[in-house]
């Protein structure tokens, strides 16, 4: 395992949940507004990386007083040790919340069959196009589109617990795209808006774009909820 960070506690990251956060090196993806590009580069030099044995033994520690872990990105699913890892986890009675970009749908499924994950949380990145995707995500796939629905309709037909986000920046999505998104995993439990926050980004040209007002945000996500799309839709700041 590549890991490149870990936060002992987090309150907010899982519902419910007290949790730490195993941060993953690497990513298929080159999202320009991405807020950890050192970790999508693997950046050694900016990064510590930690032995797994390490991060085993601090999760060790904490069981007292934690309930699960997050393993996040990064992209997991690139990591070829990933499914031991988190067998690790769950031997130390954890829950597992895994953070996806979703363009891995097989290794989703494969996760929830055998029951190693607990909770799934994907980005979609922007509505399920060619070029909306080739847009947002600055790679060209013609087939990412099609993974990424494959991977929620898995997520939407499991009985896990999932939520699907999108982060609203500006020039890669529109808040009309949001809704577009919101049709395109119609029925699902939860989507979760997420503001933008200008900072550390791959491209640094989105380090000083200015986010979406909240109220046009909010405007859409009560559309979403007024057409019924969603079960739960939230904008987070």
């Amino acid at each position: 395992m590549e890991i490149g960070g870990f936060q002992r506690v987090s309150l907010i990251d899982y519902p419910g949940k007290v949790t730490s956060i195993v941060f993953l090196t690497g990513c298929n993806l080159r999202c320009p507004f991405c807020h950890n590009p050192d970790l999508v580069f693997k950046k050694a030099e900016n990064l510590r990386l930690y032995p797994e044995e390490e991060i085993l033994e601090l999760l060790e520690k904490s069981r007292k007083f934690i309930d699960a872990v997050e393993i996040t990105g990064g992209e997991p699913s690139l990591q070829k040790d990933l499914r031991e890892f988190i067998k690790k986890c769950k031997a130390l009675g954890l829950s597992v919340k895994l953070d996806t970009n979703g363009s891995n749908p097989r290794l989703v499924k494969d996760l929830i069959t055998e029951r190693l994950v607990d909770y799934v949380a994907m980005d979609i990145k922007a509505p399920l196009s060619k070029e909306a995707q080739e847009k947002a995500t600055g790679i060209v796939d013609i087939g990412m589109a099609d993974k990424l629905a494959e991977t929620a309709k898995i997520l939407m037909g499991s009985r896990i617990n999932y939520e699907f986000r999108t982060t609203a920046a500006p020039s890669i999505v529109t808040p009309e795209d949001l809704l577009r998104i919101a049709y395109s995993i119609r029925g699902a439990k939860s989507y979760y808006i997420q503001q933008f926050v200008p900072g550390k980004t791959l491209n640094p040209s989105f380090s000083s774009i200015l986010p979406y007002p909240a109220s046009k945000l909010e405007r859409m996500r009560d559309i979403i909820l007024g057409e019924k799309l969603v079960e739960r839709c939230s904008v987070r700041y």
